[in-house]
C-alpha cells in the first residue's frame, strides 16, 4: 500500500510553504469531475496558459480539459476515434489524447499520484527534500512540471539519446537534469544513478515510477473513470467492450484497466512492448526507438496477473508512421485512400509511443476477429510536439518524403499488420513474466520476496487494498488544503 503515516513536523513546513506560494491542491474526485472545482478557480484559470508554470494549473491534471493552449476551461474527455480506412479493421478503435494536460502527455497526472500523497502526509518537505525524477520520457518532465508547481525542487534522470525537446525544456524547469547512457530500453542505468544520489545526499526522494503505486492508482482512478465515460457515450444499445492495449513504459497506464475490468469483467488488458527488446514476450532484451516505454524488466506496479496478452510492436513501422502521419506526401496519400480530412488534420495528436498503441490495438483487433460492434481502448499518451527533431533525422537519413514511400508504408504497416509476436497468456505465462520481477525488485532493488509472493498469491486483495486508498488520500487533500488557508480567502 502506498504509505500515509502523517509527519505533523514537516507537514506544518509544507503547509507554510503552499500558503506562501499560493497552492490549492486538487483531488482525485477533481481530477475526475472538473465540474467540482470552484467557479472561483475556473475564472482565474481562463487567463492561464496551459503550460504555464502556474501552480492553478494542477487543477489541469485532467483528460477533460478543453482542447487551447491558453484560457481553457473543461470539456467532456478528450478522445479521437481512429477511421476504418487507416487501421483496417472492422473493431472500433478509440483513443484518450494526452496532449491536451499541461507538458502535452499524462504523465503530470502519474507524477501527481507520486508526490502528492508524501506531500500532504508531510512526508515530503519541499524545504529540505528534493524530488528525483528517473523515467525514459515524459514521466520526468511531468515530475519536473509538478514539482515546480508545488514549490519542490526537482532532479530528471532520463537516457541521453531521448528527443532533444525534452532535455531543452526540462532546462528550463528542473534544477537538475542527468543523462543516463542508453536509449528507451536502458532503464538500469537510470536505477543506478538514483541509487548513487541516494549514497551521495542526504536529501533526496525518489519518485521511481516502475515501483511507485502512487503511479497505478491516478491510472486506475482517473484514467479508468475517463475511459468507462467514453464507453458509456460510445457504446449504445449492441456496442461491446472487448479491452484496453497499452505498450508498457512503468506499467502505470495498465491500472486503468484494472479499473475496467472490474467494470466490465468479460474485458481484456494487453500491454505492448517493443519487439527489439521482447522482455515480457521472451525474457529478451535490446534496444528500440519507441520513446516513453522502457524495457529489460517487468515494473513492480504490473498486476501481471491480470493481464490478457502481450503484443511485441517492431519499432521500424512507427518510425514510418510517423512520416506518414505528418509529412505533406503522406497526408495527401492518406486523403486518397479515404482518410477523412478532419481525422487527418488531428494526426499530429499521435506521438511515436502513441503509434505504438494504435499498432498494438489494431493487432488485437485482428487476433480477435472483432466487428463493428466491439471497441478497443488505447491511449495517446503524446503528441509529434515533442518529436519535431525526430522527423528532421529521419529526413536527413531517408530523404525526402514522396508519394511512393507513403503508398509503401500505408499498405505494409497499417493494411497488412499481422497477428505475429503476440502471446494470449495463460495462468503459467503470468506466472513467468510476474517471477522475472525478482531479479530487478528482490534481488537488486531491495523488495521483500514476500510482498512479491503477495502480489501473486493475495490477488486480488493485495491490488484492492491500493485501489481502496484513493477516498484517504482525498480527504487528507483536504485536510492539507484547510490547514494551508488559501480556499477561504478566494
Amino acid at each position: 500500500m502506498i504509505d500515509l503515516r502523517v509527519n505533523e513536523e514537516q507537514l506544518k513546513r509544507t503547509a507554510q510553504r503552499a500558503h506562501e506560494r499560493g497552492i490549492i491542491v486538487p483531488t482525485f474526485t477533481q481530477m475526475k469531475e472538473p465540474g467540482k472545482i470552484s467557479a472561483k478557480i475556473k475564472e482565474l484559470l481562463s487567463e492561464i496558459g496551459l503550460w504555464d508554470l502556474h501552480p492553478l494549473n494542477l487543477f489541469r491534471i485532467t483528460w477533460k480539459n478543453e482542447p487551447v493552449k491558453h484560457g481553457g476551461g473543461y470539456d467532456g474527455v478528450n478522445y479521437l476515434e481512429i477511421p476504418h480506412e487507416l487501421t483496417g479493421v472492422r473493431a472500433r478503435i478509440i483513443s484518450l489524447v494526452g496532449k491536451w494536460f499541461p507538458t502535452g502527455s499524462h504523465k503530470v497526472g502519474a507524477t501527481f499520484g507520486c508526490l502528492v500523497p508524501r506531500l500532504v502526509t508531510g512526508q515530503f518537505d519541499p524545504t529540505f527534500h528534493q524530488a528525483v525524477w528517473p523515467s525514459t520520457g515524459n514521466y520526468c518532465r511531468g515530475g519536473a512540471y509538478d514539482a515546480h508547481l508545488l514549490a519542490c525542487k526537482s532532479i530528471a534522470i532520463l537516457p541521453e539519446e531521448m528527443s532533444r525537446e525534452r532535455f531543452d525544456w526540462l532546462a528550463q524547469v528542473a534544477g537538475e537534469v542527468i543523462a543516463t547512457p542508453g536509449c528507451e530500453s536502458n532503464v538500469w542505468e537510470i536505477f543506478q544513478k538514483c541509487k548513487e544520489l541516494q549514497a551521495t545526499r542526504n536529501n533526496i526522494m525518489t519518485f521511481n515510477q516502475f515501483d511507485e503505486f502512487g503511479n497505478h492508482l491516478w491510472h486506475y482512478d482517473v484514467t479508468g473513470h475517463a475511459m468507462q465515460e467514453v464507453l458509456q457515450q460510445e457504446l449504445g444499445e449492441n456496442g461491446r467492450y472487448a479491452g484496453v492495449v497499452l505498450t508498457s513504459g512503468s506499467s502505470g497506464t495498465l491500472g486503468c484497466g484494472d479499473y475496467l475490468k472490474e467494470a466490465y469483467p468479460l474485458s481484456k488488458i494487453a500491454v505492448g512492448e517493443a519487439l527489439q527488446c521482447p522482455t515480457l514476450l521472451l525474457n529478451g532484451f535490446g534496444g528500440h526507438r519507441i520513446e516513453g516505454i522502457g524495457d529489460k524488466h517487468v515494473p513492480w506496479i504490473h498486476n501481471v496477473k491480470n493481464t490478457d496478452m502481450v503484443i511485441a510492436i517492431d519499432d521500424e513501422p512507427c518510425m514510418k508512421l510517423i512520416r506518414l502521419f505528418n509529412e505533406p506526401a503522406g497526408r495527401e496519400y492518406l486523403q486518397k485512400q479515404g482518410v477523412p480530412l478532419d481525422f487527418i488534420d488531428k494526426l499530429s495528436l499521435l506521438g511515436i509511443s502513441s503509434v505504438g498503441n494504435l499498432l498494438g490495438a489494431i493487432k488485437f483487433a485482428k487476433y480477435y476477429e472483432l466487428t463493428e460492434r466491439d471497441i478497443v481502448l488505447t491511449t495517446f499518451t503524446d503528441s509529434m510536439e515533442l518529436y519535431q527533431t525526430r522527423l528532421k533525422e529521419l529526413e536527413e537519413r531517408e530523404g525526402p518524403y514522396g508519394e511512393l514511400q507513403a503508398a509503401i508504408d500505408y499498405h505494409r504497416h497499417l493494411m497488412a499488420i499481422a497477428t505475429d509476436y503476440m502471446n494470449e497468456l495463460t495462468y503459467w505465462d503470468r506466472r513467468r513474466i510476474h517471477n522475472l520481477k525478482y531479479y530487478t525488485w528482490v534481488e537488486q532493488m531491495g523488495k521483500s520476496a514476500e510482498e512479491l509472493q503477495a502480489q501473486w498469491y493475495d490477488w486480488p486483495e493485495y491490488w484492492d487494498s491500493i485501489h481502496r486508498q484513493v477516498r484517504t488520500i482525498d480527504e487528507l487533500i483536504e485536510a492539507f488544503n484547510n490547514e494551508v488557508g488559501l480556499l477561504k480567502e478566494l
